[in-house]
Parts: C-alpha cells; structure tokens; sequence
C-alpha cells in the first residue's frame, strides 16, 4: 500500500498493512501489525516491523501531513536537545503527496501512567496510590519546565514507564519557551492548569498538597494557589465545552450518525453492540422490567447478553404532542448530554451508552436512550427506616452532602429532585432521570432552581418527621450557603 491510501482507509483499515517507506539507507517495508490512535484520514499510530526490528510508527496524511509531520519532528528533537528522555526516532521522511512518517523504538513492557491512574482512580481521593501515580506525573512536568518546554497536550498518556524510567512521548505537543532556560511563571501556571483540570473534582482540596511534588523538582517560581485555580477553572470550561460539542459529532470518543431519517450518537467503545439494542429497543422493552410505560416515556431494566441495562423510550402522544416537540432537539437527547456532562464532572450517574432520534425529513420523532443499570436501593428505600428516628448512617449523609455540594458548585438543578431519582450505588448517591438537568450559567438563575430542587428533595417526608427535620437542617437553605459542617 502506497502511505497516501491511508487517507481513504478509514478509522479501521485490514491488518496487517505493509507500506514502502524509504530513509537515508534506501528504500525498505513497514509492516503495520497493530493499530494504537487512528485519526481517520489524518493520523495512524500503531506497532509494526521496519528492517527487522520492532518500531511504533506515526503515520501523517491528508492536506495537513507536512504541517503535522515538521511539529512532530520538532518537538522530538526538542525533548532529544535537552536530554528529556523519550523514546529513539530510528527514521523519518516526508513525501510529497504522499504524507510523512516518523518511527520510533518500541518500548517493550512499557505502560502509560494514564493506564496507573485509571486502576487506582476509584479509590478515596488522594489515596497512597494516587499520590504515588500524580507525584511522578508531577516530577517528570517539573523536569520538563526546568528545560523550557511544556507539553500541550498534557496527560497521563504521554507519559510512558518503563524499569522505573519515564519517557515523554507525543512530540506534536511540546511548546519551547526558552530552550535550557527555566520556563516563565506565566507559562508554568498555565501548562498546570492543564494537568490539574483533568482530575475529578473531588481532588480540588488536595492542589496545594500536591503541588509540593512539583516543587520538590522544580522551585523555580513561588507559584500562587489562586492564580493556579484560575488557570484550572478556565481549562475545565473549555474542556467540558470542548466534550460536550464531541457528543454529538463523529470523533475518537463517540460515533454519531446525523441524517434527515435519524440521529444516534454510541460511545466508541460500545459500537459493537449498543446499534443493535436500539434497533430491538421496542421489543427488549416489551419484555423487560417495565418502570414506567405510556405516556411520554416507557423505561424499563433489560438484559442483553447477561448484561442489564435501562432503555427509556420518549413516546409521541398524539398530533398536538408532536406539534410541541418536532421542532427542538428531543429529551432524549437532552438526557444523553447531561448524562455524559454529569459523568465528565465526576457526579454519579449511569453511564450513558447510546440515544437515538426517529426523523421523517428531519422533523422528530420517538427517541430512544441506553444507559448502564445501577443495582441498588433508591433514596425513599434506603431511608425508610429513619423517617421517625432519623438514624440515617453518617456515610449516607455525608455522601447526599457531597452530591448537594457538586451541584451547588456546578450550578446545576436537577429539576426533579425526588428520593425516587437518587439511587444509592459504590457508596455514593447517583443521579437518575435527567430530562430537566440545567447547568446554570448564572448565579442568580440558579438560586431559584436550587430552592426548588431543595424543597422538593424535603417533600419525600413528612414535614413533621425526624428525618425530614434532620435534613432541612442539614441542607444549606440557599445556593451559595456551605454546609456547616
């Protein structure tokens, strides 16, 4: 295969591929074996064989290839000049209508700290063996700042381990300030913005005390917390703008299918199997476990294939029904976006896997909405046994504080906030029923809509029982109001 076919191969060309590369030695074969990061038409990344010895190949095509290939190439020789560690570049080359290519060694055993944070990442925050994962990410990033360089593309997958050795890969996304000199303050701020933005919430407490790692290996700047959280909050807004634009287009994340007969966005990794659930949505409905049926909306727990999930069905009810809700995207849709908000800023809720929007030229229809089912009691349930005596286990209440506190900060009214949409699931409260979710772009719209979501969460109980007083108490009254304790 010719390097410029790549273009038109698509997110998953046959493997193995063999392409006719040359170098400096001559010309020779790349057999492509495995596929690591593919964006199509642009970008493959994958293992292969290349004169005998193993190599991970960055392969560049499209209108783009020449650009993307000089700033891939620059930043490796940038990373190499500076004695950053990262793997060997064995050859490179650029062709003209063809694309560019660079390989690279292949680090046997090596994993990324990103597949270490994911295996510790559910632990209670700051847990030994997150700090452990985060203080080296934070040592190679201070290291990498004494040189002058920073990396764009900050993340835990960029950062390979190896025998107790990190290497930096990923040179498209290595910034020079000053080669060898200390990068400014303004710049450091700014790069760990970057890194901290990408941890849960939950970790916001514990920036200063992880910021010490860094400082261990790099005291250059005194670098000041506000100005550090700043720099956090305005890489959180954009990255969550950024996630949810991705939703509801074509991308690494999510494959979404935008037509005048249908709309239907799947999580990349369920793609296998989630087009054939809404496919048999109505049947897997029918003989389901029925929550809910006719009306507006049918919900029901499902199995397919030893695995249970929930599909909700948002029914047209008739002409005039349909008249209201053609013309706007569907709650279904909505749904999926404040599911997949709500997940992105670490606030339980089941997972969304699918949505899917019947059209007829264009103009909505029924919708249809996967998401995983949590097993476990909802709130009225769980509680039950403390409405005289208010007994309720101090981790309960704890964890509702917690949830209460993310949407304060968040902004975020739930707009139906009854016991029967909180489940509990892993120690926390999950979230559930999102059709009227809003993220609140103000401080004063959202101060009415948290005072109704606050009296409609005390209405689950006599406004005379124990638990009831319990917890008006222990809610805060008002949206900017912390919780005493």
């Amino acid at each position: 295969m010719r390097l410029s076919e790549l273009q038109n191969a698509g997110r998953a060309p046959a493997l193995p591929l063999t392409l006719s590369l040359a170098d400096a030695a001559g010309p020779a074969e790349l057999q492509l074996l495995t596929l690591l990061r593919v964006l199509p038409g642009q970008r493959y990344v994958g293992a292969g064989v290349w004169r005998g010895r193993t190599v991970l190949a960055k392969l560049l095509v499209g209108s783009k290839a020449s650009r993307h290939f000089q700033r891939e190439l620059e930043g490796v020789r940038a990373l190499a000049a500076q004695g950053v560690t990262t793997p060997l570049l064995l050859a490179d080359g650029l062709q003209a209508g063809e694309g560019g290519w660079l390989l690279f060694e292949y680090l046997e055993n090596a994993a990324s700290l990103g597949d270490a944070w994911k295996a510790v990442e559910h632990l209670p925050a700051l847990a030994d063996q997150q700090q452990a994962v985060l203080a080296e990410a934070l040592g190679a990033i201070a290291g990498l700042h004494q040189k002058g360089l920073w990396q764009q593309d900050l993340h835990l997958d960029n950062l390979l381990r190896r025998d107790d050795q990190l290497y930096w890969i990923d040179g498209a996304g290595i910034g020079v300030e000053q080669a060898g000199q200390p990068l400014s303050r303004q710049k450091v701020l700014e790069n760990l913005g970057v890194f901290f933005a990408q941890l849960p919430k939950r970790f916001e407490p514990f920036t200063e005390e992880l910021l010490v790692w860094y400082l261990l290996a790099n005291a250059e700047h005194a670098l000041p917390l506000e100005a550090l959280q700043k720099q956090i909050d305005k890489v959180r807004q954009w990255r969550l703008k950024d996630f949810l634009a991705k939703t509801c287009r074509e991308c690494s994340l999510f494959s979404v299918e935008d037509s005048a007969s249908r709309f239907q966005a799947v999580r990349r990794d369920e793609v296998q199997s989630m087009p054939a659930v809404l496919d048999r949505a109505d049947e897997l409905l029918d003989a389901g476990h029925l929550y809910k049926t006719g009306g507006a909306a049918s919900v029901a727990r499902v199995e397919v294939q030893g695995r249970p999930l929930v599909i909700k069905r948002y029914n047209i009810k008739n002409f005039s029904h349909w008249l209201k809700r053609f013309w706007r995207p569907s709650r279904a849709w909505h749904s999926w976006r404040e599911g997949n908000r709500l997940a992105f800023l670490d606030i339980a809720t089941p997972k969304p896997l699918a949505v899917r929007e019947e059209r007829v030229l264009g103009l909505r229809r029924r919708a249809y909405l996967v998401t995983e089912y949590l097993d476990g009691p909802d709130l009225i349930a769980k509680w039950a046994p403390y409405v005289a005596n208010a007994e309720v286990p101090e981790n309960e209440l704890v964890a509702l504080d917690e949830l209460l506190a993310q949407l304060r900060r968040e902004r975020i009214s739930h707009g139906d906030l009854k016991g029967h949409n909180l489940f509990w699931h892993d120690g926390r409260w999950a979230l559930i029923d999102l059709d009227a979710l809003c993220q609140h772009g103000s401080a004063a719209s959202f101060a009415p809509a948290y005072a109704r979501d606050r009296a409609r969460l005390l209405r689950n109980w006599p406004a005379d029982s124990a638990l009831y007083r319990l917890l008006e108490q222990r809610i805060p009254a008002t949206a900017d109001e912390q919780h005493p304790g």
